[in-house]
């Protein structure tokens, strides 16, 4: 017997427009928790990020599966595809440790640059994994989006360090994360997602401290920036699965986008980081094609409710 009733996946403007929504909100908070990431990063070390992540995030997500009201109180985190739960967290966690490696060398903005090449494989994956129809405005907004990511990727540009091979694998790796995100939703609430991801963080993070020991433990500034990476992180992503639930990941790819906005100016704030103008031109250009694909989105909601 299932422990949760099976969802059909839906592509109408209304729920696109919701989870289009919902998706960008994630992409803040999560945007603003890295930059807690990066300074425990370069302080107590990338394992002691990836434990206190994990275990402050999955009891942020009990705590709503148990107190948030909806039915089925804790048994909401219980997976019916538990290896798919399993494959997903695994790789986030992979993706995870990839990106904060990445930040003892390169900047914020620039690893967000980086990741913009992720919307592009979401949108030609989902094609094959999903059996998405990609309507031509969506795949031409994502093309004009990955132009950008070009300007950034210049040869010879900012972004070509060492740790460019690993960050790339990594942002694959998100990108079917992404994918199974959307076919997770038929059975698994958001809370299941979310809870196995950040357990998998934790225990990711019991096995770096083996290859990368523990630096400094901190004072409390570093503590409450853990417990704040890891509650933001859980609810985030609790957020995050619902989106991917309502709507075609096509037509969230895009939205990756606005984590160079808030990333950007949290790591000019917090550490000084200024991006490249290349950087800042290929943002220009991918944030333009993002905002075409909710105008026209809001187009399609309008003509799906009779309104002329």
């Amino acid at each position: 017997m299932q422990a949760h009733p099976i969802r059909v996946l839906t592509d109408n403007a209304a729920d696109t427009v919701r989870g289009i929504g919902l998706v960008a909100l994630a992409y803040m908070v999560l945007s603003i928790g890295d930059v807690a990431a990066k300074a425990v990063v370069l302080g107590a070390g990338v394992a002691w990020a990836m434990l206190w992540r994990g275990l402050f995030g999955s009891a942020s997500v009990l705590a709503v599966a148990v107190a948030g009201g909806r039915p089925g109180g804790w048994r909401r985190v219980r997976p019916v595809r538990w290896q798919m739960v399993a494959l997903r967290a695994a790789l986030s966690s992979f993706t995870s440790v990839s990106w904060y490696l990445s930040w003892r060398e390169m900047k914020l903005a620039d690893t967000y640059a980086l990741g913009f090449t992720a919307p592009l494989i979401m949108t030609l994956l989902a094609i094959p994994m999903l059996g998405e129809r990609i309507r031509w405005r969506r795949m031409l907004s994502t093309l004009i989006g990955f132009t950008g990511v070009l300007t950034m990727l210049r040869p010879g540009g900012d972004l070509w360090t060492p740790a460019l091979p690993l960050l790339m694998t990594g942002i694959v790796a998100m990108a079917v994360t992404r994918i199974l995100a959307r076919r997770l939703s038929l059975t698994e609430t958001p809370e299941c997602q979310a809870f196995w991801l950040m357990v998998s963080h934790a225990a990711a993070g019991v096995l770096l401290l083996a290859f990368y020991p523990l630096g400094a433990i901190g004072g409390w500034q570093v503590w409450a920036a853990l417990a704040f990476l890891g509650i933001s992180s859980g609810l985030a992503h609790c957020v995050f699965t619902y989106a991917y639930g309502l709507a075609p990941v096509s037509a969230l790819a895009p939205y990756e986008y606005t984590m160079l906005l808030w990333g950007g100016a949290a790591g000019f704030v917090v550490f000084g980081e200024v991006p490249s103008w290349s950087t800042l031109a290929g943002a220009a250009i991918v944030a333009a094609a993002g905002l075409y694909n909710l105008h026209r989105e809001r187009v399609r909601r309008t003509v799906d409710n009779g309104v002329p």
